[in-house]
């Protein structure tokens, strides 16, 4: 098998430095750390390990642009945000490319993802210039009293691994639109993508010092606390785990910062009797198995109540069935690895743990260490790769019936392609079942009674609820859940809000 590096059309995309202040630099601790294709080990480039030190002169780099950016009008802000999104347009092939190349996403879903970020500027943008305050009439006659919304100010971004275009512009499109400047702290596993958005920032227009990026793999939790501790930056905005995520609350707390934080899911997937089969299985492949199930709001627990529980079981099976797993440049790749052998780790003991407590797997179920091969370059020459286990990240999207509550696939985050199927009888019992965990971040009903809809919806403590679809995320819509899932707003007037 050969191999050669994906080709770009255009190579300065590739950057492999910190952005600050307008300029492309390494760290000042003069470290880097190595990024690898996770569906071949291949190696792919370096970037800066970043220190306290380069968070603090990338913090001052924004404090210094804030005041002229802040003071441009928001039609002015508007134009630049929207030919930044003219630009990853443009290059969106490039930019799928990038996706693939360090996430490991089938090319379809990295081709999707980019659209779904430029989506976040293109809204962002429209609503730059209407940024609206209020003028309130007093208790007393002759006065009135005028809010005037202002930017916030230096606002820290810590972005994840599993969107590494969509959550940069989700962050990005409303702190720039009002008038912020930002740091951001980039992902270790795909930091690639991320230069090539900044890039595309810059030729937009966005001024130097406006967007600062730092990476760092093994210090993130180091520039995680300096952004936390600073007293210049405003506001935090993490997307990543709740463990991490109170530790970033604990530390903000002396600055009393602003916080949005969105954390991890449990999502349920509810399908009732008098559902539309079809579309509810439909739902369920987009909400379980997009990006190989690494998304915050895949679903996580499918409950299918009794009367359509075997032809549910059976259709999902008929779908999973014509999927093929492989390294995302594969056109016939559906689905490509998890991103690290850590993550593959992971969801096959989950897996091992359901069958060893008696659940069945329906389908998949199995570790595809056939599937990488050793590659080799151009001329035929090995290819120095992370690990001699080439192939470890590579799980099958797998079906599992006969689970119970105590299972460890029912208490924890899968994230991966792993679709555990409950059946349920009463709708009080689904209810019950549901709402039975500390996070609350997205949740699915399929119903064709819109008495129960309106009704499930309510009593579901989630922040969001798909109604008959799978599909959850949109530029207008607010996105963020409630109790362990998180604070605040991403996304739609809200994220501008917050």
């Amino acid at each position: 098998m050969s191999y050669s590096a994906p080709k770009l059309r255009d190579s300065s995309l590739f950057v492999d430095k910190n952005y600050i202040d307008g300029q492309w630099i390494d760290s000042v601790s003069g470290k880097s750390f190595n990024v690898y294709d996770p569906a071949n080990g291949v190696f792919i480039g370096s970037c800066p390990e970043s220190v306290a030190q380069d968070a603090e002169t990338a913090i001052n780099a924004a404090a210094g642009a804030l005041p002229a950016w802040r003071s441009r009008t928001g039609r002015d802000r508007s134009r630049v945000l929207r030919r930044w999104y003219e630009l990853v347009i443009e290059d969106k092939e490039d930019l799928a490319t990038l996706i693939t190349w360090e996430n490991g996403k089938a090319g379809l879903d990295a081709a999707g993802e980019v659209q779904f970020a430029a989506s976040f500027l293109e809204w962002f943008a429209e609503e730059a210039p209407r940024v609206y305050g209020d003028v309130i009439p007093h208790s007393q006659p002759g006065f009135r009293v005028s809010v005037l919304k202002e930017p916030i100010g230096v606002v820290g971004l810590i972005t994840p691994w599993n969107f590494p275009a969509a959550m940069i512009t989700r962050k990005l499109g409303p702190a720039l639109a009002v008038g912020c400047t930002a740091v951001v702290k980039t992902a270790g596993e795909t930091p690639f993508t991320a230069n090539a958005l900044l890039v595309l920032a810059e030729r937009a227009g966005v001024p130097k010092g406006v967007i600062n990026s730092v990476s760092a793999l093994e210090n993130t939790p180091e520039i995680g606390l300096a952004l936390c501790t600073s007293n210049t930056v405003r506001k935090i905005s993490f997307t990543g785990s709740t463990r991490v995520g109170k530790i970033l609350m604990n530390q903000s707390s002396n600055t009393l910062k602003k916080l949005s934080l969105e954390l991890g899911g449990n999502a349920p997937f509810i399908v009732f009797d008098d559902a539309d089969l079809d579309l509810a299985v439909a739902g369920a492949v987009a909400s379980k198995f997009k990006s190989s199930g690494q998304t915050c709001v895949c679903s996580n627990r499918i409950f299918v109540q009794k009367g359509i529980y075997n032809e549910f079981v059976k259709k999902l099976n008929a779908v999973v069935a014509g999927f093929k797993v492989g390294p995302g440049f594969d056109s016939k790749t559906t689905h490509g690895p998890l991103v690290t052998p850590g993550a593959a780790d992971r969801v096959e003991s989950l897996i091992a743990d359901a069958v060893k407590s008696g659940a069945k797997v329906e389908a998949g179920g199995r570790r595809r260490i056939d599937i990488g091969n050793s590659p080799l370059s151009p001329d035929n020459q090995p290819i120095p790769l992370i690990t001699l286990d080439i192939g470890q990240n590579f799980i099958e999207p797998t079906i599992m019936t006969n689970v119970t509550p105590n299972m460890r696939l029912m208490q924890e985050e899968i994230f991966g392609p792993l679709a555990p199927i409950f059946s349920f009888d009463t709708e009080d019992e689904v209810i019950d079942m549901a709402n039975d965990c500390e996070v609350g971040l997205a949740s699915y009903i399929f119903t064709q009674n819109i008495d129960r809809a309106s009704r499930v919806t309510e009593l579901l403590s989630f922040g969001m609820v798909g109604l008959n679809t799978g599909v959850m995320s949109d530029a207008p819509a607010p996105f963020g859940g409630i109790k362990h899932s998180g604070l605040g707003r991403e996304g739609s007037r809200y994220g501008i809000e917050d």
